[in-house]
């Protein structure tokens, strides 16, 4: 029988080694804790609803003309029509129920009090078809879907209840005013349950059919069929598979393309529209929701759990070292119990209690390493993306947890165990052998051990070197603009109610207010926010430029601006003017383009004068008066799209704006008055992303960030583990020879001589430890390269830096030994 109060006095029979093993333990547990809680929130873990791998996401692959809004929940391929929706809803019999659902962003404004936040505009089979219960009052059900425009009801999400609201269970019946309009509070969702969409909360949920009363933009009309918006998902019934609801869905489906929607689509080739017809909807299992984050997510967490997984080795090989090196003073100990009766089987399960229990030490460590570590992944991401971070820890992952801890107690001390337990009993006995673990088998083994973690080392820096020069690329990339210097922000009032004259009188005001805030030297606003992922794509007809039905004239992008744009933005005009106050709803129509605009049409630096339009058989009725220079419009790291920019003062459906603000002062220090001049116009509007740019282009590129600065830090940790295990290997070899060097020296070897031999086992493990660290590194430096920015995976300069850092840090472990081996007195090494 396992003698737990045995094995803990046995671990703090050593204090510093216990203390140093738990230690490493607890950054190795925990930091895989914390990866894993990521991973699996991310990756792994189905929705908080009932059976949630009978849902299926819907998508409809296939050309779509019109009016396409895409966002979190996935591309263009997944968006439906409203009346298609509709439709499929009535023809379904495969499934239990389809549900829609878009996310809007949301003024909320309670007693009040105004914040901006977000709002899933569903369907009534929404709730339904997830099987939630709510918390308080109702949700949302079959019965508020069925006219557009009603009923103002809404369901807050149990998170914003709980923080905006207190918790108040007296909301019910009580008033919400969402994009400004006034709502009945009909319940509130369960606890747990934010949306379908993965890395987008949704504050409130509203019935799908109030989305022509609070959203600007797309169509008017509900029943176009060229307005695509809508995500679908669905839950299969009792015994039905996906292939079989594929099959049942596309009859009626096909036939909706073919005889209603196809006659109305124009301007199509034969080619285009034979394609159309056939389209079908595709089905994919919805147990997780819909949503990007895992397909951009996967491939980051996947090698930070994998660089993690490392760190853990490297301290599972320290910890083992340490107990081998413990084996030496408990030869005795072992020998006697095995003289007197004990059976080695015995022996070995004590000595695993004793590394089990350590090891679950260090695990109870770790789960106060894990929180640090989740804190510190959400400070490198955005506050959006940050919100999706689970800080604290739950079951899943304390399981896991749990599940490591008994698998590194049993990982690194199963050969302590077996090889102290394997000894000469009658030499031991007579104290002629005493130290088993100075075997050449244990030695083999530790220098084995030590030769392996320096490999994994090796590994880990050149993993580290290459995503932080990726990094360096990515800092260096020509943005066409400066952002030094700027602070940004952006306001909804169309979310307030704002109609669009209005929003253009409150926009107008708002900048001659900013610019007479103290330090700004530049004030300009545009409605696609720069470098924030956000994207305005338009098909144009261009002044001599012919293009065929099936020619993609609709990749360029739009943007609406203010006066003195590139001025303050300092992207420089090569041809032409910038637009003025001057270029209103009430005059000539005009546009601005950059170079990748004029080179796809064919424009050279003729641009200005030319005509142009939005959209393919209209007038050319825009004058291209301005031609600038090529700039960064929604990705760091993305191409230069052809762009075309429009006044905003013409736009007849301005809602949103984001401002830009040059100042002489930092920045930083604009932030806080930027809220207190919005508020001396209107107190009820809420002030959306106020940052630096600086900060802006920070969150552009936070997965290169996030990866870089977590596999430096990984790697950081792993060398000097490393060096704590080399140092530990070395120091407890020149104890186990000191009588060997002690005669060395007595018959007339030299201290340098001495030290040379010890550097030299450092050097040979550095080297074999090196190369094979080397090429695991190549190996995986080449499987990431779809995560480095302009970077190979075999970097030379990056192969180079690591090892020479590595070798110098072994080397410097190596010398503290070799310099005490040198040291020795032979008087006193001969009595040893």
């Amino acid at each position: 029988m396992v003698n737990l109060k045995l094995a803990f006095r046995a671990l703090f029979r050593y204090p510093f080694v216990t203390t140093v093993a738990i230690v490493s333990l607890a950054l190795g547990i925990g930091a895989n804790a914390a990866i894993f809680s990521l991973f699996d929130r991310l990756l792994l873990r189905p929705l908080p609803v009932a059976e949630p791998d009978r849902l299926v996401n819907l998508a409809a692959p296939g050309p779509k003309t019109g009016y396409k809004s895409c966002g979190d929940a996935g591309g263009c391929d997944n968006v439906f029509s409203y009346p298609m929706f509709r439709d499929l809803q009535r023809a379904q019999t495969g499934f239990t129920g389809i549900a829609a659902h878009y996310a809007i962003g949301a003024n909320l404004a309670y007693r009040g009090r105004t914040s901006s936040g977000g709002a899933l505009l569903v369907s009534g089979s929404y709730f339904p078809v997830l099987g939630l219960q709510p918390a308080l009052g109702r949700l949302l059900g079959s019965g508020d879907d069925r006219v557009v425009g009603e009923p103002r009801v809404v369901v807050l999400s149990h998170a914003y209840w709980q923080s905006r609201l207190g918790q108040n269970p007296n909301v019910l019946n009580g008033t919400l005013i969402v994009n400004g309009h006034t709502m009945t509070i009909v319940g509130v969702a369960p606890r747990g349950f934010d949306g379908t969409t993965l890395g987008s909360r949704a504050d409130v949920f509203v019935p799908i059919t109030t989305r022509w009363l609070m959203q600007a933009g797309g169509s008017r009309d509900p029943e176009n069929r060229n307005d695509y918006w809508l995500y679908l998902f669905a839950r299969l019934r009792s015994g039905v598979s996906i292939e079989q609801a594929r099959t049942g869905i596309n009859v009626p489906y096909r036939t909706l393309v073919s005889d209603v929607e196809a006659p109305l689509q124009s301007g199509m080739s034969d080619q285009m529209l034979a394609r159309f017809k056939v389209k079908e909807v595709d089905l994919s299992p919805g147990s997780r929701g819909q949503s990007d984050w895992p397909r951009t997510a996967r491939a980051p967490l996947v090698l930070l759990l994998g660089v993690s997984g490392l760190v853990l080795l490297i301290a599972c090989a320290n910890i083992a070292n340490l107990l081998l090196a413990r084996t030496v003073a408990r030869a005795d100990e072992m020998a006697v119990r095995l003289s007197i009766g004990a059976s080695r089987r015995h022996l070995i399960m004590q000595l695993l209690a004793e590394s089990c229990l350590l090891a679950a030490f260090g695990g109870l460590a770790g789960l106060l390493v894990a929180p640090w570590t989740l804190h510190l992944i959400q400070a490198l991401l955005p506050a959006g993306e940050a919100a999706t971070v689970p800080v604290q820890l739950d079951a899943r992952t304390l399981l896991f947890a749990a599940a490591l801890t008994l698998g590194t107690g049993l990982l690194f001390g199963l050969f302590p165990a077996l090889h102290s337990t394997r000894i000469d009993l009658l030499s031991t006995l007579k104290g002629q052998a005493g130290q088993p673990s100075g075997s050449r088998g244990a030695a083999r083994f530790r220098t084995s051990l030590v030769t392996a973690q320096i490999a994994l080392s090796m590994t880990l820096l050149v993993l580290a070197g290459l995503f932080t020069k990726s990094l360096f690329n990515v800092s260096r990339v020509d943005l066409g603009q400066d952002i030094d210097q700027l602070a940004t922000f952006g306001i909804s009032p169309e979310l307030n109610g704002y109609s669009p004259e209005r929003s253009r009188i409150l926009f107008e005001r708002l900048e001659e207010e900013l610019a007479a805030l103290p330090g700004v030297t530049g004030v300009t606003a545009s409605t696609v926010q720069l470098l924030s992922y956000s994207n305005s794509g338009s098909n144009v007809s261009v002044e001599g430029f012919q293009a065929s039905p099936d020619v993609d004239t609709d990749s360029s992008m739009r943007n609406k601006i203010g006066p003195a744009f590139f001025r303050t933005l300092r992207i420089p005009l090569i041809a032409g003017r910038e637009f003025t106050r001057a270029d209103a709803h009430d005059t000539s129509k005009v546009a601005i383009v950059n170079q990748a605009f004029a080179r796809n049409f064919n424009l050279g630096t003729e641009a200005v004068g030319t005509r142009m339009a939005t959209g393919a058989g209209y007038p050319l009725d825009i004058e291209i008066v301005g031609l600038v220079q090529d700039a960064k419009y929604s990705e760091v790291k993305g191409e230069v799209p052809p762009q075309f920019f429009l006044p905003y003062r013409q736009d007849e459906e301005l809602g949103a704006i984001t401002f830009y603000l040059r100042t002489a002062v930092d920045p930083e220090q604009l932030l806080s008055a930027i809220p207190r001049t919005v508020a001396q116009l209107d107190p009820h509007l809420p002030v959306e992303s106020a940052r630096t740019m600086t900060d802006q282009v920070r969150n552009n590129v936070y997965v290169d960030w996030f990866i870089s600065v977590l596999s430096a830090a990984f790697a950081v940790l792993a060398t000097m583990l490393a060096a704590i295990g080399l140092y530990g290997v070395l120091a407890y070899t020149v104890a186990q020879r000191t009588r060997e060097l002690g005669l060395r020296m007595a018959l007339g070897a030299a201290p340098s001589r001495v030290r040379g031999m010890v550097l030299r086992q450092v050097g040979l493990m550095i080297v074999v430890g090196g190369l094979i660290g080397l090429a695991s590194s190549v190996a995986l430096g080449r499987a990431a390269e779809a995560l480095l920015f302009e970077l190979e995976g075999r970097d030379p300069i990056v192969l180079m830096v690591a090892t020479v850092a590595l070798t110098i840090v072994a080397l410097g472990a190596g010398l503290v030994p070799a310099h005490r081996a040198s040291r020795i007195d032979p008087m006193q090494a001969l009595r040893y």
